[in-house]
């Protein structure tokens, strides 16, 4: 597994996963204002670009990110966030490890499954993943996604290495995904985020991870499309971050 770190060399250690389809400079800004202050790890995902491994599925990203935490962090860290597949994937580490973090961060988590759209990725992508490579359809899908335009670049570049094997196996797992109800035994405490603007079924995921957690808040980002929390507005959810933890 590839890691970007940022900062200190300490044991405030904040690890941020990012959302399927991007990689870890989705949280680069991010990073870079903690970096003053923090240990920042951003893994990049498995089945994404420089990976050095395919996806097998979200708790096998799971596991794989708690045995880092294990070897290199004396297994937790202080803060655990991520971005809608990351999220998913942080939300399967409390699952397994209620200690995993002092504080966590579930942004745009999708944990009710999606049986019919899941049954649509395969032929869909089958048809349409040719164009991937397209700079003009990386333009448009860039645009719909909403991120930052000094990002396009790393999203061209590592988009375009993700193969169609992986593409599919991340999308499928993530309409897939539900939350356990062992999460109610998770000791961190949540911020659970989601925006405004984004599908009633992204709302209502929210909705049941605060239900889930007993130690949580739902925030609901007036005016917010999926992901733009963190990817557009950095400088907000660092001062959100530090807030919550007391540093502020």
């Amino acid at each position: 597994m590839k890691i970007i770190e940022y900062g200190k060399e300490n044991r405030d250690v904040v690890m941020l996963l990012h959302g399927g389809g991007l990689s870890w400079w989705n949280y680069r800004s991010e990073a870079e204002l903690l970096g003053r202050d923090f240990h920042v790890v951003l893994p990049v995902l498995d089945g994404h670009a420089d990976s050095g491994a395919d996806f097998a599925g979200i708790g096998k990203n799971a596991d794989a990110l708690l045995a880092v935490i294990d070897s290199r962090f004396g297994g937790s860290v202080l803060v655990l966030g991520g971005l809608s597949l990351g999220a998913q994937i942080a939300a399967e580490m409390l699952s397994k490890r209620a200690d995993v973090c002092r504080y966590a961060v579930l942004e745009s988590a999708l944990v009710i499954p999606s049986p019919v759209t899941e049954a649509l990725i395969g032929p869909a992508f089958g048809a349409s993943y040719g164009l991937v490579r397209k700079k003009w359809f990386a333009k448009m899908q860039f645009k719909y996604l909403r991120l930052r335009e000094d990002l396009f670049d790393d999203y061209y570049r590592d988009t375009a290495k993700i193969s169609r094997e992986n593409m599919t196996a991340f999308l499928k797992a993530s309409t897939a995904y539900e939350a356990k109800p062992v999460l109610r035994e998770c000791r961190a405490t949540v911020r659970i985020v989601v925006g405004g603007k984004e599908q009633r079924k992204m709302r209502r995921s929210a909705q049941q991870l605060r239900a889930l957690l007993p130690d949580s808040c739902l925030e609901i980002g007036e005016g917010l499309y999926h992901g733009e929390y963190s990817v557009r507005y950095p400088e907000r959810y660092v001062s959100d971050l530090l807030e919550m933890i007391g540093r502020r």
